[in-house]
Protein backbone atom coordinates (compact mmCIF):
# COMPACT_ATOMS: atom_id res chain seq x y z
CA UNK A 1 0.00 0.00 0.00
CA UNK A 2 0.90 3.45 -0.71
CA UNK A 3 0.00 7.02 0.53
CA UNK A 4 -2.82 6.38 -2.17
CA UNK A 5 -4.25 3.34 0.11
CA UNK A 6 -4.20 6.49 3.04
CA UNK A 7 -6.40 8.17 1.22
CA UNK A 8 -8.93 5.36 0.92
CA UNK A 9 -9.95 6.25 4.45
CA UNK A 10 -11.12 9.99 3.19
CA UNK A 11 -14.68 9.53 3.78
CA UNK A 12 -13.27 9.52 7.50
CA UNK A 13 -12.57 13.26 7.61
CA UNK A 14 -15.18 15.50 9.55
CA UNK A 15 -16.47 15.22 12.60
CA UNK A 16 -18.82 12.05 13.89
CA UNK A 17 -21.61 11.85 16.63
CA UNK A 18 -20.74 8.53 18.21
CA UNK A 19 -23.46 6.30 19.84
CA UNK A 20 -24.98 2.83 21.13
CA UNK A 21 -25.64 0.92 24.12
CA UNK A 22 -23.62 2.05 26.89
CA UNK A 23 -21.47 4.38 24.85
CA UNK A 24 -21.37 7.91 23.29
CA UNK A 25 -19.13 10.87 22.00
CA UNK A 26 -17.52 12.46 19.45
CA UNK A 27 -14.78 11.64 16.91
CA UNK A 28 -12.99 13.99 14.60
CA UNK A 29 -10.69 12.72 11.48
CA UNK A 30 -8.49 15.63 10.19
CA UNK A 31 -5.21 15.03 7.72
CA UNK A 32 -1.99 15.79 8.86
CA UNK A 33 0.50 17.74 7.12
CA UNK A 34 0.80 16.81 3.27
CA UNK A 35 -1.74 13.90 4.12
CA UNK A 36 1.15 12.10 5.24
CA UNK A 37 -1.58 10.78 8.30
CA UNK A 38 -4.46 10.56 9.22
CA UNK A 39 -5.42 11.74 12.74
CA UNK A 40 -8.50 11.00 14.82
CA UNK A 41 -9.40 12.80 18.32
CA UNK A 42 -11.64 10.79 20.32
CA UNK A 43 -13.84 11.84 23.20
CA UNK A 44 -16.29 8.99 24.08
CA UNK A 45 -17.65 7.92 27.18
CA UNK A 46 -18.29 4.03 27.76
CA UNK A 47 -20.37 2.84 30.57
CA UNK A 48 -19.25 5.93 32.65
CA UNK A 49 -15.69 5.59 31.74
CA UNK A 50 -13.86 8.57 29.61
CA UNK A 51 -11.90 7.50 27.03
CA UNK A 52 -9.85 10.87 25.50
CA UNK A 53 -6.95 10.35 22.67
CA UNK A 54 -5.90 10.36 19.72
CA UNK A 55 -4.71 8.34 17.38
CA UNK A 56 -1.93 8.28 14.17
CA UNK A 57 -3.16 6.11 11.17
CA UNK A 58 -0.71 5.74 8.24
CA UNK A 59 0.54 3.66 5.99
CA UNK A 60 3.05 0.63 7.51
CA UNK A 61 6.41 0.86 5.11
CA UNK A 62 7.01 -2.86 6.10
CA UNK A 63 3.53 -4.39 5.67
CA UNK A 64 1.60 -2.07 3.48
CA UNK A 65 -1.47 -2.05 5.47
CA UNK A 66 -2.69 1.08 7.21
CA UNK A 67 -1.65 0.65 10.79
CA UNK A 68 -2.31 3.33 13.86
CA UNK A 69 -0.82 3.89 17.04
CA UNK A 70 -3.68 5.65 19.60
CA UNK A 71 -2.42 7.04 22.89
CA UNK A 72 -5.23 7.73 25.16
CA UNK A 73 -4.81 10.59 28.65
CA UNK A 74 -4.84 7.14 30.42
CA UNK A 75 -1.59 6.24 29.42
CA UNK A 76 -2.39 3.80 27.18
CA UNK A 77 -0.88 3.30 24.13
CA UNK A 78 -3.16 0.69 21.45
CA UNK A 79 -2.24 -0.23 17.97
CA UNK A 80 -5.16 -0.74 15.46
CA UNK A 81 -4.92 -2.16 11.57
CA UNK A 82 -7.76 0.03 8.97
CA UNK A 83 -9.43 -1.04 6.28
CA UNK A 84 -11.60 0.28 3.84
CA UNK A 85 -12.99 -1.73 1.32
CA UNK A 86 -15.91 -0.33 -0.69
CA UNK A 87 -18.71 0.41 1.84
CA UNK A 88 -17.45 -1.57 4.77
CA UNK A 89 -14.99 0.04 6.79
CA UNK A 90 -13.14 -2.83 9.13
CA UNK A 91 -10.96 -1.71 12.56
CA UNK A 92 -8.48 -4.50 13.84
CA UNK A 93 -7.48 -4.55 17.51
CA UNK A 94 -3.61 -4.69 16.34
CA UNK A 95 -3.02 -6.71 13.05
CA UNK A 96 -5.56 -8.31 10.60
CA UNK A 97 -5.38 -11.73 12.03
CA UNK A 98 -7.40 -10.33 15.46
CA UNK A 99 -10.46 -11.31 16.63
CA UNK A 100 -11.55 -7.95 18.12
CA UNK A 101 -12.12 -5.77 15.63
CA UNK A 102 -14.82 -3.12 14.45
CA UNK A 103 -16.78 -3.87 11.44
CA UNK A 104 -19.36 -1.59 9.90
CA UNK A 105 -20.90 -0.54 6.76
CA UNK A 106 -22.09 3.05 5.23
CA UNK A 107 -24.95 4.07 4.22
CA UNK A 108 -25.00 5.34 -0.15
CA UNK A 109 -24.36 9.22 1.04
CA UNK A 110 -21.16 8.18 3.44
CA UNK A 111 -23.37 9.96 6.30
CA UNK A 112 -23.89 6.70 9.04
CA UNK A 113 -21.59 4.14 9.31
CA UNK A 114 -23.46 1.38 11.45
CA UNK A 115 -21.69 -1.61 12.72
CA UNK A 116 -20.14 -3.43 15.94
CA UNK A 117 -17.34 -4.17 17.49
CA UNK A 118 -16.44 -7.59 18.24
CA UNK A 119 -14.31 -10.15 20.11
CA UNK A 120 -14.09 -13.35 21.90
CA UNK A 121 -16.75 -13.60 24.19
CA UNK A 122 -18.20 -9.74 23.76
CA UNK A 123 -18.60 -6.95 22.16
CA UNK A 124 -21.05 -4.34 21.26
CA UNK A 125 -23.01 -2.25 18.29
CA UNK A 126 -21.68 1.27 17.60
CA UNK A 127 -23.05 4.10 15.01
CA UNK A 128 -20.98 6.96 13.52
CA UNK A 129 -23.06 10.36 12.06
CA UNK A 130 -21.28 12.66 10.61
CA UNK A 131 -21.88 16.62 12.14
CA UNK A 132 -19.52 18.24 10.51
CA UNK A 133 -17.59 17.97 6.93
CA UNK A 134 -18.14 16.49 3.60
CA UNK A 135 -18.68 13.13 2.59
CA UNK A 136 -16.65 11.71 -0.16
Amino acid sequence: MSKSSLQSLAPLVGTWSIGGPGHSGTVRYEWFENESFLVQHIDIVSDGESTRGIEYIGVDPDTGTLRSHFYGTNGKILEYTYELSDDTLTIWFGGPDSPAKFVGRFNADRTVNSGAWQWPGGGYESTMTRVEGEAR
